[in-house]
């Protein structure tokens, strides 16, 4: 695996190169990471530092196949893997059988709600606080199960919290519905700072 990054004021340009891997069934419906409803059938992918609504193309290496993708989960989590695409997305590059392929990723644009003069309000759910670090691991662990892109935070007095973060506006109150349903109804809710 590679990675470049050029930095300057105007733009990034990445190229990353890797194993990506696809995701779909149980996720399909659920909440990603940023807030969207994730549909297995859209074009986008998960990609553990590059900002939401980053567009990216992903090149299959063995076949030359593309796709361009819009990043808005968080993964893959297992190791050498880069990036994790919708079924659409795995379909286009024709690996939807062998389940992974090997990829290079170019970043080709952002987002249009990425325009800093008028950001999109986001929130941070924190769905539970534990001093067993053991209690906050199945926490987690249950919430990763039913599809849901979870942290663990750790403040100074050595509580570990459950937090879904980065959740747009417009999937709030549909989130704290579903968290309801799931038995979570005293949930912390925080503007994040723009």
């Amino acid at each position: 695996m590679s990675v470049l990054f050029i930095f300057n004021t105007v733009f990034c340009f990445c190229v990353e190169t890797g194993y990506a891997s696809w995701y779909g069934g149980k996720f399909n419906g659920r909440y990603t990471a940023s807030g969207e409803i994730y549909d297995m059938n859209k074009l986008t992918a998960a990609h553990k530092t590059l900002p939401f609504g980053t567009y990216v193309k992903v090149i299959n290496i063995d076949n030359g196949k593309s796709v361009i993708v819009k990043i808005n989960d968080r993964g893959p989590f297992v190791k050498g893997r880069v990036i994790d695409l919708s079924r659409a997305g795995a379909e286009e590059i024709g690996m939807l059988k062998n389940g992974i392929a090997r990829v290079l990723i170019i970043v080709v644009s952002k987002d249009k709600d990425m325009n800093h003069s008028n950001p999109a309000k986001k929130y941070s759910v924190q769905v539970g606080s534990y001093a067993d670090p053991d209690n906050a691991a199945r926490v987690k662990n249950f919430f990763e199960e039913k599809g849901f892109a979870v942290i663990i935070e750790k403040n100074k007095q050595d509580f570990h919290r459950i937090i879904i973060d980065s959740i747009v506006e417009e999937g709030l109150q549909a989130l704290l519905k579903e968290l309801s349903e799931l038995g979570f109804m005293n949930v912390l809710v925080k503007q994040k700072r723009l």
